[in-house]
């Protein structure tokens, strides 16, 4: 073998040797790359199922159930009205108490709405009174206003699907003898990590299923009353 030959040979080799480094290394790499990636949509996925919690347990404080159209959940944050409780005057004063029994002793005939204008009638002049009001207030003056990146035209969306709909069922079920209305929202994980390592997803599915876990993200469960909790949490 003379000298040229012997080079390139050494050269090969070494090249099959990075080859080879780079394809383990690439190999170890996969699986947590998947797992970073993974991560940073679940957190982007999560957010939306808590927003959609929220929107639905705003929703049935109106309308005694919860729904499971998302664009009823999108118009009721657009155009929708619900109440704010204020508490007037301090509970810890008891000459307080005293005067508001004194007052609906005095105006018992009066309905709730009456009798409420007339505490705040008698507070204005300066009687010392404990009494709640309610306020109608439009739902988008209330709900995420911390939140400048909020955007209710995306909250029907699964992250990184490419638009495909959440997920959603509301249903009114009989738990010991009391109608329970229970919703539930889903994100399963074929659509959040849409375009990701295919066999890593089954891989990924294959486990939750062996577990007996739901396949991808979900808040609350119309199968089993939970609270309105997410299986992340």
């Amino acid at each position: 073998m003379n000298k040229t030959v012997k080079i390139l040979v050494e050269i090969l080799l070494a090249l099959a040797a990075v080859g080879c480094v780079y394809g383990i290394y690439r190999s170890i790499m996969k699986p947590v790359n998947f797992k970073k990636e993974q991560a940073r949509r679940e957190e982007v996925g999560i957010q939306r199922l808590k927003d959609i919690r929220t929107l639905e347990t705003a929703f049935k404080g109106v309308n005694n159930r919860y729904t499971a159209d998302i664009d009823s959940l999108i118009n009721f944050y657009n155009t929708g009205k619900m109440d704010i409780i204020m508490q007037v005057g301090s509970k810890d004063d008891s000459l307080a108490w005293e005067n508001t029994e004194r007052v609906k002793k005095a105006y018992k005939k009066l309905s709730k709405e009456e009798l409420n204008a007339k505490f705040m009638d008698l507070y204005r002049q300066g009687e010392k009174l404990v009494f709640s009001i309610s306020t109608p207030i439009a739902v988008k003056d209330t709900l995420f206003n911390g939140r400048p990146d909020f955007c209710i035209d995306s909250l029907k969306y699964i992250p990184f699907s490419g638009k495909q709909a959440v997920e959603m069922d509301a249903i009114v079920k009989t738990v010991s003898g009391v109608q329970v209305p229970l919703f539930e929202a889903r994100m399963p994980f074929k659509a959040l990590l849409k375009g990701m390592d295919q066999q890593l997803i089954i891989n990924l599915n294959a486990e939750r299923e062996d577990q007996n876990r739901y396949t991808g993200l979900q808040v609350g469960s119309v199968t089993t009353p939970n609270n309105n909790a997410g299986n992340w949490e």
